[in-house]
């Protein structure tokens, strides 16, 4: 009994020290931390109450109400847990199941906590059920790409799933070799050994993956625009220069819009920062909701951005340069209480020899063409060589 009381008693202290230490090293941060945070405080707090109910009459009030919190605890934890793995793992919305079947465990193990088989049949049995459904959502293909710390996360719950589910064997059908919780049964003490070595790598697991997704995080944030969310210069140039040779050697069609919108310093003194910093964000919002995948778009510089179209000709970057007109022309209004238009060009990938700091030019003379013929127009080569204006 002693050693099994002495390795559980070890196990709590480290999810406890765990628990603040995560808390100290992640801080309040995004969702999946919290949700992390959460699950390893919630277990550490349900092993607490376990083994304080050690410690009171069996079968007393004390004895049952702590149990019964530990269980609560113990299994919430877990399905925060599952939370936190399925956002790692770029799922928004997470399974309700390991919550139900915790709230359900808790249920019914306080309802038959006299009858000793039942309840610890009915709580391990239903706690090794919720750790396959936490290691099934972590077997799940990712939506996002993730290291090898989720595998190690499932040989974590699977090894715990194994143990829990020989204890709720022996305790529910063998209850005279199990006749209380710190019997030095070998499955028992198979538990305790697994449980100590099983938070050490549940440790490892978080952190990795708590540090996967902070460096994805900063990549983020390196190559997006903070106020727009549209891509930075630098990190737009190096995709477009990427899609401009491949362009080129697959001898596909290729065009680039840079607009500039127009006004954007009147609607600054007049409107606020503010006001003007939500056009910039709805004409990004436009340009990525009339586009398809193959558009790349980014904040080229002040109130300038640049679109890249991917086998597109001058004839398809103008139908998307019509249904962005159009598509301000309703929300500018609508989001802001004033009209929203721009000014543009657009220059064509010409032959092997063109590239993209050539079409950046063209685009952006096109551009200064249509500010001075008076705005709210695009012109591309073949327009500007007409005299035709784009509106």
């Amino acid at each position: 009994m002693q050693i099994v009381a002495s390795l559980l008693i070890a196990m709590t202290l480290n999810l406890l020290t765990i628990a603040a230490a995560l808390l100290a090293v992640m801080g309040k941060v995004n969702l999946a931390a919290r949700r992390a945070q959460l699950g390893i405080g919630l277990q550490a707090i349900g092993w607490v109450c376990l083994l304080l109910s050690g410690v009171a009459g069996a079968g007393s009030l004390g004895d049952r109400l702590l149990s019964t919190l530990a269980m609560a605890g113990i299994a919430a934890g877990l399905a925060y847990s599952a939370m936190a793995f399925d956002l790692w793992c770029g799922r928004s919305a997470s399974s309700r199941a390991p919550a139900v079947i915790a709230a359900v465990m808790t249920a019914g193990y306080g309802i038959g906590f006299q009858h000793y088989a039942f309840r610890v049949g009915w709580a391990n049995g239903l706690l090794a059920l919720q750790l396959a459904l936490v290691a099934w959502t972590l077997c799940r293909q990712p939506l996002t790409p993730v290291g090898r710390w989720r595998w190690l996360l499932v040989i974590s719950l699977l090894v715990q799933l194994l143990v829990t589910a020989s204890r709720g064997v022996l305790g529910a059908f063998y209850t005279a070799q199990f006749p209380n919780f710190f019997a030095p049964h070998p499955a028992n003490i198979l538990f305790a050994l697994a449980a100590n070595v099983t938070v050490v790598m549940s440790l490892a697991g978080i952190l990795l993956a708590y540090r996967e997704e902070a460096a994805r995080e900063l990549e983020r944030l390196a190559n997006t625009d903070g106020i727009t969310g549209a891509l930075n210069r630098r990190a737009w140039s190096a995709q477009a220069v990427a899609i401009v040779a491949d362009s080129q050697r697959l001898q596909q069609p290729l065009c680039v819009l840079l607009l500039d919108l127009d006004h954007f310093k009147d609607i600054n003194e007049a409107q606020g920062h503010e006001t003007g910093d939500k056009a910039l964000k709805l004409l990004v919002q436009g340009m990525q909701s009339v586009g398809g995948e193959r558009n790349v778009v980014c904040r080229y510089g002040g109130e300038e951005f640049c679109v890249l179209k991917r086998g597109a000709d001058p004839a398809a970057m103008r139908a998307y340069d019509q249904r962005l007109r159009d598509w301000l022309a309703a929300a500018g209004p609508r989001e802001l209480g004033i009209p929203l238009h721009y000014s543009a060009g657009i220059a064509t990938l010409l032959d092997q020899r063109d590239s993209l700091d050539a079409m950046l030019r063209r685009a952006d003379s096109l551009l200064y063409s249509a500010k001075m013929l008076g705005r709210n127009i695009t012109l591309d080569d073949a327009a500007l060589e007409s005299g035709v204006e784009f509106k």
